[in-house]
């Protein structure tokens, strides 16, 4: 195989500000878990760009998987150390660059330096929410996202899309723009988590889990609406709610309800920093994870629930039919009224409509990496060849 290069600053990043790992991050540690015995790293800031030697990228890599998968447990003198002992060299002429997290390809010098030097670049798109729902997004977010994408399309070898949706959306961005879309393959993701094996439940009584990062687009201020309601009519026997998720952008309303226990009689719990082993444990023995958002890449949490064996309450989104079928209970991310029903519903012990989805669920195809690294090896021998 062509030497292998694997962009990591994103999670490297992450270290430094020990953040959890988003679904992002999790198909960046695929990498580096698939690649990483013969990859070597590479670190970029601003489009300017090193790679590191074998040795030291074995450093990189053992202190980028101690701290994603170990819940953080990992001091930064670690990372300050292997990064220290990192002697800087080029890209081999011929190899292949992957690059899986978006972040710095809106420096298009990034890009054309590799393609000059005979680097072949593949290039992971997400989604392209930033462009077709840009009110959702950052102030600037829209303009940066798109020179990544047109740093994408005019100087990538290859892309691998998330999903068939996200590669739609790619060839009618570039139909649109006048790019052709270089060769492309769908590699759905695998679960970046897993659902824990706990006999006993974290909490007494039926409550439900919402996962991802506080933002506009994940529609928060939906289920936080049903759950004043249901506080209002039934107190502090409602159902209880569990919010699992960084804060994000324009969101402080949500956070301030989420902080005002108050309003809530005990039937809301928020944990801005959730280590995986205790998100599998919440997971497990959830009524349902709720998931009403209004756009998608991809989704992962919905994945990691279904190969759980969680039943899943979900915006109708294409990109989620796609590799969920019509196993989840799918509702309008506006209908308030659906969404009470339907949790209500689910609460019961012997909910009938809760039910039906676990007989479905047992037809669930659970996405693997194994799949999923089977069409980028192609992608990357066809380049290759």
């Amino acid at each position: 195989m062509r030497p292998v290069y694997l962009d990591v600053t994103r999670l490297l990043k992450g270290i430094l500000f020990r953040k959890r790992a988003t679904g992002v991050d999790r198909v960046s540690l695929a990498y580096v878990r698939h690649y990483g015995e013969d990859a070597r790293a590479v670190l970029a800031a601003r489009g300017h760009h090193f790679a590191v030697s074998h040795q030291a990228s074995r450093r990189l890599f053992d202190v980028i998987k101690h701290y994603y998968e170990d819940d953080g447990r990992v001091e930064r003198f670690q990372l300050a150390n292997a990064l220290l002992s990192s002697a800087r060299s080029r890209i081999e002429r011929g190899g292949v660059l992957i690059h899986t997290s978006h972040s710095g390809a809106e420096f298009d010098r990034y890009f054309r330096s590799l393609k000059l030097n005979g680097v072949d670049v593949v290039f992971m798109v997400h989604d392209l929410i930033p462009l077709t729902h840009a009110s959702y997004c950052r102030t600037g977010t829209a303009q940066v996202h798109e020179r990544r994408l047109r740093s994408a399309l005019s100087m990538s070898s290859g892309i691998i899309a998330n999903s068939r949706a996200t590669l739609d959306d790619m060839t009618g961005y570039a139909a649109s723009n006048g790019f052709r879309v270089p060769p492309a393959v769908v590699a759905k993701l695998a679960p970046g988590t897993e659902i824990g094996n706990d006999a006993t439940a974290p909490i007494a009584g039926p409550y439900f889990v919402m996962v991802g990062t506080i933002e506009p687009r994940k529609n928060h201020l939906l289920i936080l609406d049903v759950w004043r309601q249901m506080v209002e009519r039934l107190g502090a026997s409602a159902p209880k709610l569990v919010v699992i998720g960084r804060e994000g952008w324009k969101c402080s309303n949500v956070i301030e309800l989420l902080k005002n226990n108050a309003l809530w009689q005990g039937t809301v719990a928020w944990y801005p920093d959730c280590p995986d082993t205790a998100l599998g444990g919440w997971l497990k023995h959830a009524r349902a994870l709720l998931f009403p958002s209004f756009t998608e890449g991809y989704g992962m949490p919905v994945a990691e629930a279904l190969t759980g064996g969680v039943p899943v309450i979900a915006s109708d989104l294409s990109v989620l039919r796609e590799y969920a079928s019509d196993i989840p209970d799918y509702l309008d991310p506006l209908d308030l009224a659906s969404w009470q029903a339907r949790i209500m519903a689910y609460s019961n012990v012997d909910s009938p409509e809760r039910a039906q989805q676990l007989a479905r669920l047992v037809r669930f195809q659970v996405p693997t990496w194994e799949k999923h690294f089977e069409q980028v090896d192609r992608l990357l021998a066809d380049l290759g060849s």
